[in-house]
């Protein structure tokens, strides 16, 4: 997702505004869910951001890294 952010709103807002209402709308709308995820994780904890254009070859990068993390971290969890 591309999109630009006046500057009188913090990114780190705009994200989890964005984050939220749509995990919880996905969740009511595929997963049948009437109440919201508490304590549950449904988006990668990380984002990117670009001030200085669009690069989109560094935001394709971003998200590959992105998702081996998320997968190492999966693993990881499987040992606790």
């Amino acid at each position: 997702m591309l999109i630009s952010i006046p500057p009188k709103y913090a990114v780190s807002q705009v994200v989890g505004f964005i984050k939220g209402k749509s995990a919880i709308h996905i969740a009511r709308e595929y997963f049948g869910r009437k109440k919201n995820f508490t304590g549950q994780h449904f988006w990668a904890r990380g984002y990117h951001v670009s001030t200085v254009g669009r690069d989109e070859e560094a935001i394709r990068k971003y998200i590959r890294e992105q998702e081996q993390e998320d997968r190492r971290i999966d693993q990881l969890n499987l040992f606790k």
